[in-house]
């Protein structure tokens, strides 16, 4: 009987510790939140679109491309290999915000190694332009024809339409250059005649001595457009001396353009006999076609002992007479200018009617 007494204890003890448990677990699920860890958590709200990272930063730059000179020049896009084009690149922004762009040449057809750059950074104030210039030098194994490329602007935010421009490289009819250098001997005679131009042009010349550098060049370019030379003639002479007696540098050049072939009526003649030449830069250039129509220029820097002389003269008939004589003997350093034009403008002759209204205008 007191065994039974005790099991019936036990089992009510059991029963009454289980309660207690369920109890326990219900209160902590149900109790008092406050004391939550989680108290106040709620979930983030997404916006509805995320900012453009240009927002507010709106606009487009603006190229544009011209060759620098006159409007009015004609045909000022021509070129010859070896002689340079020189262009201006305006960069406009039309945004709010400054902007620090990459202003980008886009060869298409020309060589890259043509430009003097291919990109620049460029800074451009909001609402305003800046300006770049741009080389292109054809090399001297150019070949003749027309030649386009781009320039385009990009920056944060910005693009831009590429801007187009060409030009054009005329071929030398007649090229020639000479490099001399060394101790020694040496001759060169030069003869061109072009009954097209009527240009006449020849070079003897010796020396027996030393030199740096003795360059001849020549180039003719028949019909020559824009600022082509329809001939140039370019000279340099470095660090020359007599080595032993006897020994000179001598010679005599001359040209001419004869006005009834539709040259200016020029004529140079420079005759020399040194013995010493520290230097001789020389260029004489002829235009009887294109921007600058009938001018020939005589230049000459040069510093020499011995013997120099030039005779220059402009003989248009009916129209003027001009002549200059300089000669030299001794030591000098001499820097000439001669610039010979013929700008006059030639009338129709009137016919009959027209002859009154000739005379009234």
């Amino acid at each position: 009987m007191k065994r039974r007494m005790i099991c019936i204890m036990m089992i009510f003890i059991l029963t009454a510790c289980q309660a207690k448990a369920t109890v326990d677990d219900s209160g902590l699920a149900t109790g008092d939140v406050s004391s939550s860890p989680w108290t106040g958590f709620t979930s983030p709200t997404l916006p509805a679109y995320l900012p453009s990272p240009c927002s507010g930063d709106s606009g487009a730059l603006y190229v544009n491309i011209g060759l620098t000179g006159p409007e009015s020049e004609p045909d000022k896009l021509y070129t010859t290999p070896g002689k340079p084009l020189d262009f201006m690149v305006t960069v406009s922004n039309d945004g709010q915000t400054e902007v620090l762009a990459d202003v980008g040449v886009k060869p298409e057809g020309c060589p890259s190694e043509w430009f003097s750059w291919t990109t620049t950074p460029l800074t451009i104030p909001a609402g305003g332009s800046r300006f770049v210039a741009l080389q292109v030098l054809p090399d001297i194994n150019a070949l003749a024809g027309e030649y386009r490329f781009a320039v385009e602007a990009s920056a944060k935010c910005r693009s831009s339409v590429p801007s187009p421009a060409n030009f054009k490289v005329q071929a030398f009819d007649y090229a020639s250059e000479t490099t001399v250098a060394g101790t020694g001997q040496f001759q060169i005679n030069k003869d061109l005649r072009s009954m097209n131009s009527g240009i006449k042009s020849s070079k003897n010349m010796l020396f027996s001595g030393s030199v740096d550098a003795l360059v001849k060049n020549e180039y003719l370019v028949d019909k020559a457009l824009g600022k082509n030379a329809n001939f140039q003639e370019k000279d340099a002479v470095d660090n020359y001396n007599a080595v032993s007696p006897g020994d000179t540098l001598a010679g005599t050049e001359s040209f001419k353009s004869s006005a009834i072939f539709g040259g200016v009526g020029a004529k140079v003649r420079e005759s020399y006999n040194v013995q010493q030449m520290e230097f001789k830069n020389q260029d004489f250039t002829l235009h009887q076609t294109g921007s600058l129509k009938k001018t020939a220029e005589f230049k000459t820097a040069d510093n020499f002992t011995g013997y120099y002389l030039i005779d220059a003269r402009q003989v248009v008939p009916g129209q003027k007479s001009l002549k200059e004589f300089e000669e030299y003997f001794g030591s000098f350093e001499i820097n000439r200018r001669i610039l010979f034009r013929d700008a006059a403008k030639s009338k129709t002759p009137c016919l009959e009617g027209d002859c009154l209204k000739a005379l009234t205008s």
